[in-house]
């Protein structure tokens, strides 16, 4: 199969990409796949799919992260974008309603076009436990081995305010972390990240690549989003972050624009690129940091702070100052001094247990709670902030 590229002439697409054999996670927002009244962006899913089903007939492998379920559903039901609720279960009904018929257009398209696809739901639950989270990677590992397309979606059925994902960004960019994509393309109704909010300053312009995330200090990045979305700008720069820290590069582009995959596969400078950051994370340590929730919160003394922070040191208890809230062996804690945010890790001790031994050196905690080990956290299980 051939394609005509803006600038290039007819070659074949594996070619013109010039990209290793591996996958690439393309997540699309709400404004990508939805109109305001709630309506299914047909012409553009259909390009789209196009890009998706080229890249697969290339031994590329896709993977798409879908938003539009409950803006699909409103639409279903009549429901105007000025109606839009706001209760959790009105939300959830919505996305019951939507996110089949949703999927459909998606099965539908990639069909027509030869490619076999396979629904996938998943939970900030799924991606917080770790077993649950190895599991999910299994299971898009062996879809990726049948060459058959994940269209994956947050189950917002069962999911809550408190926990979610954000508009799918951090999902997607747990995805591309899961299974060690080559790229991550976040598509949205804008061309990229501006360094102000284009809509209401005539003078932002796009900022083309970020190497170096300090240099967003200076930008004003909103989170306000479209009449349908839930994430905004600020998500998709963490999204971001995130994917960089684990060697991924990260595009985000308008997807609303026809090509815009294949340009950004094939390494067209277009929308915002962030590029693959030196320091990096293992996949663990980016679960640690970004999927698993707090449970409570410790504060612990200079020397500790210090020692975390410099040293790469485990916590000890005889560092620790207070303990906050409840929380089980296993569970992630906050590391605090003060109003400074430490880091984050997986603690050994219950709260109950912390609460004895804060403060006490390492031959006192073994008299008082000898299963306990000596370290509160260890340093393999912590991330710095």
């Amino acid at each position: 199969m051939t394609l005509k590229l803006p600038g290039s002439c007819s070659t074949s697409i594996r070619e013109t990409l010039q990209v290793k054999m591996g996958s690439v996670v393309i997540k699309l927002g709400s404004s990508v796949v939805a109109g305001d009244d709630g309506t299914v962006r047909t012409e553009v899913l259909e390009r789209i799919c196009d890009d998706v089903a080229a890249l697969h007939q290339q031994g590329i492998e896709p993977i798409v992260v879908t938003s539009g379920a409950i803006a699909r559903g409103l639409g279903e039901l009549g429901i105007l974008p000025s109606q839009r609720p706001r209760a959790i279960e009105e939300l959830q009904a919505a996305s019951a309603v939507g996110q089949g018929k949703l999927y459909r257009v998606y099965d539908e398209l990639l069909s027509a076009r030869g490619v076999a696809s396979a629904q996938v739901l998943l939970t900030f639950f799924d991606l917080s436990a770790r077993t649950h989270y190895l599991n999910a990677r299994q299971t898009l590992r062996k879809l990726l081995e049948w060459r058959v397309v994940p269209i994956i979606n947050e189950n917002d059925t069962t999911t809550t305010d408190e926990i979610s994902f954000g508009d799918n960004d951090f999902l997607a960019a747990q995805v591309a972390i899961l299974v060690g994509a080559q790229r991550l393309l976040l598509l949205t109704n804008t061309d990229g990240v501006f360094t102000a909010d284009p809509r209401h300053d005539s003078q932002a312009r796009l900022v083309s690549r970020i190497d170096d995330f300090q240099q967003l200090e200076d930008l004003r990045i909103t989170q306000e989003t479209s009449v349908l979305g839930s994430g905004g700008m600020r998500s998709k720069v963490v999204a971001a972050e995130m994917a960089t820290a684990a060697g991924i590069p990260t595009v985000i582009a308008n997807g609303q624009l026809a090509g815009t995959i294949i340009k950004v596969v094939g390494g067209e400078p277009i929308g915002t690129t962030f590029s693959a950051q030196d320091d990096r994370y293992s996949s663990f340590k980016l679960w640690l940091k970004y999927a698993k929730p707090v449970r409570g919160r410790v504060q612990v003394d200079a020397g500790a702070a210090r020692a975390l922070r410099e040293g790469g040191t485990s916590l000890l208890p005889v560092g620790v100052v207070e303990v906050e809230g409840v929380f089980e062996a296993g569970d992630a804690i906050e590391v605090l001094h003060g109003l400074e945010h430490v880091g984050k890790g997986i603690s050994n001790y219950s709260a109950d247990e912390l609460r004895k031994a804060r403060g006490r050196r390492s031959v006192e905690v073994r008299e008082l709670l000898p299963l306990a080990g000596d370290e509160a956290v260890h340093r393999d299980y912590f991330v710095l902030a």
